[in-house]
């Protein structure tokens, strides 16, 4: 799954050939502006994963964080830049806002820099298959009913990455891998768990009613792909906790891309390398 290492010398990172050739990508819940934010390994993403078309699947950009507090480093501009780029040399960039960036929903229909804004959308696999492509959030609960308690939520999650960080900080500093807290936190509490399943099966309904053969969403940060009733349901992750992205490849399977793993696989890969260099 990593780059095959042939060159002696490796080219400039925009300039490098990509390890990752698929027909279509899905990516959502990158919250650029917010500390969690895992700009670097999303760059790594972008700079080594070459499609026709790119969905950014809501929660891109975190609105509700930014007019908390303003947190826009260089990676965040480079992420947007990034973007804009694939766009500008070929790739279709489909934007489908989230809640947190729920202010470009007053653009629908409308192109930025080649990057199209849309509400939904309806993806056809090269097998035949169609997915409808949706943040997720217009079928949770807890958003439409009781906003102040997702606002809420939000900032105990912000709170547990905080945390998270500094934990992971030390993890390192002892050897010790990446380890999400608020992941784990998450599959313990059974009302979490009970939260999923409910949003999953709301959503899987939804797809039912609308005669397509499967959906793709993210919203709850939980990398997933299975059979729900006879739809299937793709859920492409997050950026923050999981690194993981949905693909589409050239004969229209699909698969979740771990890219914390594919990173530490090509790490390893090029100390192989070096070793026997």
């Amino acid at each position: 799954m990593a780059g095959s290492g042939r060159a002696s010398v490796p080219p400039k990172d925009d300039d490098r050939a990509p390890s990752h050739k698929v027909r279509a990508a899905w990516i959502s819940d990158v919250h650029l502006g917010t500390p969690g934010c895992q700009a670097d390994a999303l760059l790594d993403f972008l700079k080594h994963v070459e499609c026709d078309t790119l969905y950014l699947v809501g929660d891109i950009i975190d609105g509700w964080q930014l007019r908390r507090n303003w947190y826009w480093p260089q990676a965040h501009n480079d992420v947007v830049q990034k973007l804009l780029r694939k766009a500008r040399k070929g790739t279709r960039v489909i934007f489908i806002p989230g809640n947190h960036d729920e202010f470009a929903r007053k653009f629908l229909a409308h192109s930025f820099g080649g990057v199209e804004v849309a509400e939904e959308w309806i993806h056809t696999t090269a097998d035949g298959r169609q997915l409808w492509v949706t943040h997720g959030d217009l079928y949770d609960g807890v958003i439409q009913c009781a906003r102040w308690l997702a606002l809420l939520g939000d900032s105990l999650y912000e709170f547990t990455l905080k945390l998270n960080r500094h934990l992971n900080s030390w993890r390192a500093r002892m050897g010790l891998p990446y380890w999400s807290l608020s992941k784990y936190v998450k599959l313990k509490v059974k009302r979490a768990v009970s939260y999923v399943g409910d949003f999953e099966q709301a959503l899987a309904r939804e797809a039912r009613k609308r005669g397509v053969d499967g959906l793709v969403c993210g919203h709850i940060h939980h990398a997933e792909m299975r059979d729900i009733g006879g739809i299937l349901y793709c859920n492409d992750g997050d950026w923050v906790e999981s690194l993981t992205a949905l693909v589409e490849h050239p004969d229209g399977s699909l698969e979740i891309l771990d890219w914390a793993a594919i990173m530490v696989h090509r790490q390893h890969q090029h100390q192989a390398l070096t070793q026997a260099a």
